[in-house]
């Protein structure tokens, strides 16, 4: 298993180019972003996908959902701040919010 390393600013710039539609929050050192859907069985289903995406990479998000909005907050907290696994894993919300890929 590869050792986690904190992302300095340098390595977060460009990464962060790839997630247009994430923020970062530098008090909290994560990625955060809401997801808008057209009921709460949407958003469950996508939360529901996202878990089984998190426990594949054993790397879970920070969230909460009301209604029709998820709020995921990435953040890695054996490194104090933001990992490589934050990255893959944003990506990897935005590809389960756009649909499937083929």
């Amino acid at each position: 298993m590869q050792a986690l390393n904190r992302m300095n600013a340098d390595e977060i710039a460009p990464n962060l180019q790839s997630l247009p539609l994430w923020s970062l929050d530098t008090g909290l050192k994560a990625l955060c972003r809401e997801f808008r859907f057209s009921d709460f069985g949407q958003a469950f289903m996508f939360m529901t996908q996202v878990a089984k995406a998190a426990e594949t990479h054993n790397h879970h998000p920070e969230w909460r959902n009301v209604y029709n909005k998820v709020w995921v907050t990435w953040t890695t907290h054996d490194v104090d701040g933001l990992s490589l696994k934050d990255i893959q894993m944003a990506k990897i919300c935005d590809q389960l919010f756009s649909g499937p890929t083929s």
